[in-house]
Parts: C-alpha cells; sequence; structure tokens
C-alpha cells in the first residue's frame, strides 16, 4: 500500500463532519491494508508512529527539502525508515538522523510531507481518534463493534485489534481476555464543571461514589507471584522508577493482582508535592489505588463499582486508597470536595455505583470536576506552525504584566485551544503586530489580551519570573481589555501560593 493512501484516507475524515462518513474512509482504508500492513496503517490513521520514540524533534521539521512530484513511499518503507531513526544513538546520531529525515522528506510529497510531520509531533488532527477507529475496524471485518471495543480494552492496543479482527474474525477478538502482566487501556473520566451539574448527569437523589482527584502520575500495577510490573497511562513501564509502588504491592494478601491508581510525591506533613515533584525521577512516589480489576483467579473488570471497592477495600488498607464517600447529597459531596481541594489535590471525581470498567473509554460513569483558573496574558511572540498549522502562526508566548519594570513576565507557551478559525485570525492579526523574527519566532507588540485556562503553576528556571502554567490553553481573544488590564505577575505568583 502506498503511504498516500492513508494520508489521502486522514483528508477525507478532515474534510467532513460526518461521524458515518469519516468511519467508512476509515474502514475502507484498514480493509485495503495488507496483513503485514494493517498495525502500522492502524497507527497512523490514529496519528501515531509504531515506533514510540525517534529523536527527532520538531525543529527538525522546520526546514523540509522539495516534495516529491508523485507518491511513491510505500507503508513499509516508511515505518523502515522510522525505526532505523528510533535505533540510532551515540556519538554522530544527530546527523545520521537528520540525513535520514531528510532522505525520507525528500521521498514525500508536500501532503505527505506534512502528515510525515504531524506524525512526528503528534499534531495529525484529523479526527481519526480511538473512538472512530473501534467502528471502522468493526466495518472494516465485519465484526461486532462491541467485540472489537472489549478486545481493545484487553489488548491495550487497537492495531493490535485491528490486526486480529482481520485474522479471525469475532473468535480471535473473543479470545483478548485481561491477562495478568499485559496492561489495558485505563479507564477515563469525562468533566464537569461543578458538583451540581456532575451529579445532574447520574440523576437527582441517586447515591454516587465521590473521590479525591489526585494530581499525579497515573498507575497501573500487575502483580503474578512475585513478578510486580507498574505502567503507565501510555501504557510505559514505569517499574524500575518506583519501587516504592513494588514494595507497597508486595505487602498485600494476593497473589495476583491488577490495580489502579496514582502515584504522587508526598511531603513530610503528608500533602501532596508539585506535579513536577511527583514527575521528577528524584523524587520517591507513594501508591493511591481508586481500582481493583483483578485478584488472584477473580477478573472484577464486568463488576459494579460497588463490588470492586469492597474487594478494593478488603485487600489495601487505607493508607494505600485513595479517599472516597458514597453519597446523594449535594451538599456533602461539595464538602468533601473542599476537603480534597484543601488537602492539596486538584478536585473530585464522581462514579456511578454500578457501572463497570470500561478501560479505554472517557464516558458517563466517571466525571471529574476540578477548578478552573484563567489568566488574562499578553500575547509577547508567536511562533510558526508545523505539520496541520504549517504556514500559520501557532505557538503563543505569554507574558503576565509586571507593574514594577512597565514590561512583561513570561510564563510559558500554547497552541492548544485553537480552532482553524482562530488560527487563522491570529496569523493576520500578529503578523499586523510584528516588530522583528528570530528564526520560526515572530515577536510583536505587546497588545493583544488572550484568557488562558490552565491546571496550576510550577516552578521554572526557563522563564525570568521563575513560573510557567501548566497545561496552558486559549479559552478567548480579549477585544474588549487593553495590555495595562491584563493579569500581573503578583496574581501569578498568589495563585502560586
Amino acid at each position: 500500500m502506498l503511504f498516500d493512501q492513508v494520508v489521502q484516507a486522514s483528508a477525507r475524515v478532515a474534510g467532513t463532519s460526518s461521524r458515518t462518513a469519516k468511519v467508512a474512509a476509515l474502514a475502507e482504508t484498514l480493509a485495503a491494508a495488507d496483513a503485514g500492513e494493517l498495525e502500522i496503517v492502524a497507527h497512523y490513521l490514529s496519528g501515531s508512529l509504531r515506533q514510540r520514540r525517534t529523536g527527532v524533534g520538531w525543529r527538525s521539521l522546520l526546514a523540509r527539502p522539495e516534495p516529491a512530484d508523485a507518491p511513491s513511499l510505500t507503508i513499509a518503507e516508511v515505518d523502515e525508515a522510522f525505526a532505523e531513526l528510533a535505533m540510532l544513538s551515540g556519538p554522530g546520531s544527530q546527523a545520521t538522523r537528520q540525513e535520514l529525515l531528510v532522505e525520507l522528506m525528500s521521498a514525500a510529497t508536500a501532503a505527505e510531507q506534512g502528515f510525515l510531520a504531524g506524525l512526528v509531533t503528534g499534531e495529525t488532527r484529523q479526527g481519526a481518534l480511538e473512538g472512530l477507529l473501534l467502528p471502522a475496524i468493526a466495518a472494516a471485518f465485519a465484526v461486532p463493534v462491541d467485540a472489537v471495543r472489549r478486545a481493545a480494552m484487553f489488548a491495550g492496543s487497537i492495531p493490535v485489534v485491528a490486526v486480529a479482527a482481520r485474522a479471525g474474525g469475532e473468535p480471535a477478538l473473543a479470545a483478548i481476555t485481561l491477562q495478568v502482566g499485559r496492561p489495558v487501556l485505563p479507564m477515563l473520566a469525562s468533566s464537569a464543571p461543578s458538583i451540581a451539574e456532575a451529579l445532574q448527569r447520574f440523576g437527582v437523589g441517586v447515591a454516587v461514589a465521590v473521590e479525591a482527584k489526585l494530581d499525579g502520575i497515573r498507575i497501573q500495577v500487575h502483580r503474578d507471584g512475585d513478578e510486580i510490573a507498574v505502567y503507565s497511562r501510555s501504557l510505559d513501564d514505569l517499574t524500575a522508577r518506583l519501587p516504592g509502588v513494588v514494595a507497597a504491592v508486595a505487602g498485600l494478601p494476593a497473589q495476583r493482582l491488577v490495580l489502579d491508581g496514582e502515584a504522587l510525591a508526598l511531603r513530610p506533613d503528608g500533602r501532596p508535592m508539585l506535579f513536577q515533584d511527583t514527575a521528577s525521577a528524584r523524587a520517591e512516589l507513594s501508591p493511591f489505588f481508586f481500582d481493583l480489576l483483578h485478584v488472584d483467579d477473580l477478573d472484577l473488570v464486568d463488576e459494579p463499582t460497588t463490588v470492586r471497592e469492597e474487594w478494593l477495600a478488603r485487600l489495601v488498607p487505607s493508607t494505600l486508597r485513595v479517599a472516597r464517600i458514597v453519597t446523594a447529597d449535594a451538599a456533602q459531596a461539595e464538602a468533601f470536595s473542599a476537603q480534597a481541594l484543601a488537602a492539596g489535590h486538584e478536585g473530585v471525581v464522581i462514579k456511578a455505583l454500578e457501572a463497570g470498567y470500561a478501560a479505554g473509554r472517557r464516558g458517563a460513569a466517571w466525571v471529574k470536576v476540578k477548578p478552573v483558573h484563567t489568566l488574562d496574558l499578553v500575547v509577547l511572540a508567536v511562533e510558526w506552525g508545523s505539520g496541520r498549522r504549517r504556514g500559520r502562526l501557532s505557538n503563543i508566548h505569554l507574558g503576565a504584566r509586571d507593574p514594577a519594570s512597565g514590561g512583561f513576565v513570561m510564563l510559558g507557551k500554547t497552541f492548544k485551544g485553537m480552532t482553524d478559525e482562530m488560527l487563522a485570525w491570529q496569523t493576520e492579526r500578529f503578523l499586523a503586530l510584528e516588530t522583528h523574527r528570530e528564526g520560526h519566532v515572530v515577536f510583536v507588540r505587546p497588545e493583544q489580551v488572550v484568557e488562558v485556562a490552565f491546571d496550576g503553576i510550577q516552578r521554572s528556571t526557563r522563564y525570568p519570573g521563575g513560573m510557567a502554567l501548566r497545561f496552558a490553553r486559549v479559552v478567548r481573544y480579549r477585544e474588549d481589555k487593553s495590555a495595562d488590564t491584563a493579569d500581573t505577575i503578583e496574581t501569578v505568583r498568589s495563585l502560586a501560593r
């Protein structure tokens, strides 16, 4: 199969708002792939590479060679090129990596170059997400979509499920079950802006579980006798990094386990440290579990939340469990949320008591509620985009007002939350405000105010204010505000405190 077939399918998906049309385009492409190509094609359609790391950064993609006139690259050739890039290491590897990248890009058409860049940077946003690939696999290989979803849950890999569906149909999918030692896709929570709205989704007067939402590293722990493995949300093996988690699970009274939870770095007083301390390789992390998927010979995935919690409470001491209450009272839920925030946690997760564990899905059974912080900041510079955003100004540099100096203090960058319309508008707007350029960065007069939402503030040696916004994303541009009314650096410091 030519790589161009995937690129064209991606363009078709991006070019329609119809879910049915998107699924049909994906299914047609999956069905056209041969057995040796299918796993790779499924990765590319989801905007990911089979190789988790290639060593290629976005800066390497800014200057591209002249594109090929016509498509010639095959799926296998692209995969082999990325595999070779991923294997490079040691002295001289960077130069060799650049040579290989230029060779690959030279063989690609302009459309293929853009898609390749998107795969490397993770910015292939054509709408072909996992939620569309699962029904596409079902349609491509004439299997029930529920069977595909369940197999994907246990396999922890949608491309692997595509291969199984093609090779053996529904029986092959049914053979993929939970195995201790093989991580499953974690269940995810949808979001609500308030406790009241979250509770409304479950029904008036319906009892729910309300759990503290910890700002840690999501962990899934598998134990099979003396063998213990710890996996991240993205299913990376973290076992060597988390000896404290391994030791804690080794002390539990069961031989076979699959636990879901968070790992946190704690202060001496027991309060959680900043997320960046938790993420540091130097930090000692403690586990806190909130779900149990398997114990000894008993699978609990399909059991309701209440049953899984009962087993978890029997097995795991309260010091290693996430705090929770069960209530139908909104006031109690609000009070528990306030306690969780006061204890230094992110907020709460509200869970349906009768729900099974829907691995890999962001459904209605779990709803997270956490405060949304926003600041009105000033755009100081903008970077030219890559991949799908090539030719547009994308990543904005954010600054808080400093009344003491009369200038602005940079707090980080973001390209998140921008619609296509916003990208077009800001390209025109910031080119009109341009003062000078340095490489791919366009510096602008500090006039445009932008409202930015963020999850927290962390220490940073990269920026002069010593702080950076965590997970910043654009809410809207403020045409009603001028730069001299933007939030100050002292406001940011107070939030950090």
